[in-house]
């Protein structure tokens, strides 16, 4: 798949400050004042107030005496009822200071979610909102929430390390309303400042901005300056454009749109405003000589920088690095190894056709072919239910049975299921799963925790986790990446890991998008807190379907229950063993607090920390399977308080929340994205702005009905469905080109070509031979190239195919493009596999049904042509793509198939030499198919020979090995010899 963008490389972006640092600067208005104020005297007079007139008027609430019995002997009167309320409000009066305090603590402090004061839902949100509006214009207003430091920070000892939300917690203080400003819009004024900047950028406009120091609170960014001078932070992208690569005061360069320091000096916009913050060289005598002569010396680096920069060597980012907000750091940019995972590894973009330039596209569903990693699990995923279904339906009946031939997909979801072929990247996946287990093998093996781990990263064909806190040195063959909070490990290490088994560590991971040629996956398990999604509700629903669909079919995870909660029912079709539904959040909560207080339980008995520890202890795997809950639908504030208590403890207990909302506004939000209508997800202070990996409804529906069309329950009984292409197998009907498949690779009737282009010619011509329904050009081009290749490429190598293979008598061209663009073959170009399941479906639903000896004679032949596997002698390397085929599953229970036909055909006629020779025959091709031997068992028990029958016997229990006889076989067994358990022992 093409690339976006070409990647940059990138210094460390982790600051070195270890401290939880603010992450927003937000100039105090004469309303916050006022606010503040406001709020001030309310607390005032309701937590000091309120006491002190009681006291005065009513009297303190305990009585002096302490005679309960005395008391209710007494008549209630109306002093006694006055006493009760005045009981009564001391008591509402002593909940509300409660929830003070309890907020107070929580504001100042920063970690968690303040806690629940029972029975005090109202009185504790005006104590928040009350709180909130007093600290406003405090110093410690911007990171009193929870979930501000920067990922990979270190707190004290006696503080948990939480993820980086780089945000205020939603719906609680006034700010956050004007950080949820539209985006669409946003984006299009963006688009129009742009165009505009070249014209205002002349050379008496010039102005530059010199990056403050923090002032003991905070560091800037460019997301703020781009918000205080030119009106919308996310023109933060013309600042760093203007900027990039250019030599800094200090020596040092910006290649990292999240990493500015104090002193560097920022070419602005021309159309940037803020008074003596914007400095202009000859213009600003209250700028010292020296700052002056910075900024003159750095204005004339403008010219030809990016040109420069892109031919040296970037500066270290570590180095007295003191600036930055909190944000998931983009780890750096290797060089491209030689090879790569394929969905990082595709040619160089000017060698690659964009989707809008490829005439071959014919409109194949983007959202998949650029996401590899979901692509690459539903493929699996469809390819295991598939094979499923034929081998369930392998019992239903010898002949006419259904399942033999899968449903061909057709319209949307025929193009969903190219595109999958198309994007996906297996490789990927598998290197994934076995670099993450070798992890915690070797964690285990050194008795070290696993890390946690709050995003991966793939990039340039490496794999970077980006740790909650240093763990120390990563085990071999991992290595430090740019700093102490990420763990790199390079391609060719991975692939030296071999499977171990062990628990899947991370299973929580999921793919959210792109940024920088860089895949970042998100360890929802990890986010002590809710991740929060807002825009739209369709473009939220891509996302949401996106999520629920890789987490399903992924590689790299074992067990896992998914919870979908608004949306997505028919997704539970994808995997029904993980996913379920529930049909609001009532439910959800119910058991989400039933599940909380067991896995409390769990862990606190098994002397557990976190369900990490108990990934890699003695522990059984299972207890500590995740749990991942998708809520679509906004919940109530009610709800969404519920859920912010529950999810303050959820990362330790492997559980994580997925909710979107419409507004934003989520209380608990530890993560708080945006999805907007180009198909960028937005975290700006968290530094994200990702290319988001979405699954629209078209393709979701798409996807769910090649799902259910393979289920082998749906559908009606009945005969079995008509091969995709059947064959002349009369004398009339001889090809003029015949491949043979099932064993060698042989091809009749064509010249052998010459060249290095040969082995490509024989690769293409067997995969348009196994899809007589069409061949989409760009899954030509994917499964002969998984890495990618040109569109001159391809064409030429279809062009050779076309004159190799000719033309059929009347001129017609063998290989074809049908109305949907899709190669095809000319019927007179024919594969030993077509002939066989000719035959079969003639034998069994055709002619051999009313004429025995018509029958007998087409189970022969069929029989004769079986010479072994599918493309027997392939060369290694090559045809990779029969993988994501089902054919190899086909193939044998075909020929099993038409064994089992033959042996009852001789059977009949009481032939159990020839019934046998059918079977051993079949048995060839598959041997572990439990009908060919259960036959075979029947048929030898039918010559009377208990000796030949024992050493049947024999030879099955050798061949079943440690694993013992089919219940089926011994059950059968038992029935045709019952003293064969001791035969078999005295014949050793």
């Amino acid at each position: 798949m093409p690339r976006r963008r070409s990647p940059s490389p990138s210094s460390s972006t982790a600051p070195r400050n270890r401290t939880p640092q603010p992450v927003r600067v937000r100039r105090r208005t004469f309303g916050d004042f006022v606010k503040a104020f406001l709020a001030f005297v309310a607390l005032a007079v309701l937590l000091v107030g309120v006491p002190v007139a009681l006291a005065m008027t009513a009297g303190w609430p305990f009585p002096e005496t302490f005679e309960p019995m005395e008391w209710l002997k007494q008549d209630i009167s109306v002093s006694t009822f006055l006493s009760i309320l005045t009981f009564v409000v001391w008591l509402a009066w002593a909940q509300f200071t409660a929830c003070v305090l309890v907020e107070m603590k929580a504001a100042l402090s920063g970690v968690g979610v303040p806690g629940r004061v029972p029975g005090a839902g109202p009185s504790q949100l005006l104590a928040r909102q009350l709180v909130a509006a007093l600290l406003l214009v405090g110093a410690t207003a911007a990171s009193f929430t929870p979930s501000l430091a920067q990922l990979g920070q270190t707190y004290d000892d006696n503080q948990r390390p939480t993820v980086a939300a780089a945000q205020q917690t939603p719906g609680l203080f006034a700010q956050q309303q004007e950080q949820a400003a539209g985006t669409a819009a946003a984006v299009a004024e963006q688009a129009s400042h742009t165009e505009a900047t070249p014209a205002a950028k002349k050379q008496g406009d010039t102005k530059f901005y010199r990056i403050q120091p923090p002032e003991g609170r905070h560091h800037d960014s460019l997301w703020e300056i781009a918000e205080r001078h030119l009106g919308d932070g996310r023109r933060y992208k013309e600042i760093f454009e203007l900027n990039k690569d250019r030599v800094q005061p200090d020596g040092s360069r910006l290649s990292e749109a999240s990493l500015i320091r104090p002193g560097w000096i920022m070419e602005m916009p021309g159309d940037a405003r803020g008074g003596d913050l914007v400095e202009m060289p000859d213009d600003a005598p209250e700028v010292s000589p020296e700052v002056r002569q910075q900024i003159s010396d750095y204005a004339r680096t403008g010219d030809g920088a990016q040109e420069q920069g892109g031919d040296q060597e970037q500066g270290s980012g570590d180095e007295g690095s003191s600036g930055g907000t909190a944000h998931v750091d983009l780890p750096q940019q290797r060089p491209a190894p030689g090879t790569g995972h394929a969905d990082l590894q595709r040619p160089a973009p000017d060698q690659v056709a964009t989707p809008a330039q490829d005439s071959s596209s014919f409109g194949l569903p983007e959202a998949l072919l650029t996401a590899p990693l979901l692509a690459a699990g539903l493929l699996g995923a469809l390819g295991h239910r598939r094979r499923q279904a034929l081998w369930q339906s392998a019992f239903a009946g010898i002949g006419g049975r259904r399942g033999m031939e899968p449903p061909t997909p057709t319209g949307d979801a025929l193009d969903v299921q190219d595109a999958l072929l198309v994007g996906a990247d297996p490789e990927g996946v598998r290197l994934l799963d076995r670099s993450l287990r070798g992890l915690a093998a070797s964690l285990a093996a050194e008795s070290r925790p696993l890390p946690t781990v709050y995003a991966a990263w793939m990039s340039n064909g490496d794999l970077h986790l980006q740790l909650a806190q240093p763990s120390g040195k990563p085990p071999s063959p991992w290595q430090l990446g740019q700093d102490q909070t990420f763990w790199m490990l390079a391609r060719a290490d991975a692939e030296t890991y071999e499977d171990v088994d062990t628990a899947a560590p991370y299973p929580g991971l999921v793919s959210l998008g792109t940024m920088d040629d860089s895949r970042l996956l998100l360890n929802l398990e990890s986010v002590p807190g809710i991740v929060s999604l807002s825009g739209r509700e369709e473009d939220r629903a891509a996302v949401f379907a996106s999520v629920a669909a890789e987490l399903a079919t992924n590689g790299w995870s074992d067990r896992m229950t998914i919870t979908l909660v608004g949306f997505g029912e028919d997704l539970t079709a994808l995997a029904p063993s993980r996913l379920r539904h529930l049909d609001g959040i009532e439910a959800l909560i119910e058991t989400m607090e039933a599940e909380t207080r067991q896995r409390r339980g769990a862990l606190g008995a098994a002397g557990h920390d976190s369900v990490l520890t108990g990934r890699t202890g003695p522990a059984q795997h299972t207890r500590w399977a995740p749990h991942l809950v998708l809520l679509a639908a906004e919940p109530s504030p009610e709800d969404a308080m519920t859920l912010a208590e529950l999810a303050a403890d959820a990362s330790r207990l492997g559980i994580g929340y997925l909710v979107g909302t419409g507004s934003g506004d989520l209380p608990g939000a530890a993560w708080e994205m945006e999805i907007t209508g180009e198909g960028r997800l937005l975290a700006p202070l968290l530094g994200l702005e990702l290319d988001a990996q979405l699954l629209p409804a078209a393709e979701r529906r798409a996807v769910v009905e090649l799902f259910t069309d393979a289920d082998p329950e749906h559908g009606p009984d009945g005969p079995g469905t008509t091969p995709p292409f059947l064959v002349d197998i009369s004398e009339q009907g001889r090809p003029a080109v015949y491949a043979r498949l099932v064993g060698p690779y042989e091809i009749i009737g064509l010249e052998t070509p010459d060249g290095e282009r040969s082995a490509l010619l024989h690769e293409a011509l067997a995969l348009l031979l196994l899809h007589r329904e069409g061949v989409h050009p760009r899954v030509l081009s994917s499964a002969l190239w998984p890495r990618g290749v040109t569109d001159d490429v391809r064409e030429a190598l279809l062009d050779r195919l076309r004159d190799w293979l000719g033309t059929d008598p009347d001129g017609t061209p063998r290989l074809r493009t049908d109305d949907a663009g899709r190669l095809t073959l000319a019927k007179s170009v024919v594969s030993d596999l077509d002939v066989l399941r000719s035959l079969y479906h003639e034998a069994t639903q055709g002619r051999g049904v009313d004429s025995r000896a018509v029958r007998g004679r087409l189970l022969t032949d069929a029989l004769v042509l079986v010479r072994g596997p599918l493309l027997a002698d392939r060369p290694e390397g090559r045809y990779r793509w029969l993988t994501h085929e089902i054919v190899d599953a086909q193939l044998p229970l075909l020929v099993a198939d038409t064994g089992l036909a033959l042996a009852e055909f001789h059977m009949e006629k009481n032939r159990a030499e020839k019934a046998i020779e059918a079977l051993n025959a079949a048995l060839r091709t598959a041997p572990s198919d439990e009908r060919l031997w259960n036959e075979l068992l029947r048929a030898t028990h039918a010559l009377d020979d208990p000796e030949r029958l024992t050493a049947l016997a024999s030879d099955l229990l050798t061949r079943s090995g440690a694993r013992g006889l089919p219940p089926r076989t011994e059950a059968l067994l038992d029935e045709l010899l019952p003293t064969w358990r001791d035969a078999v022992a005295a014949a050793g």
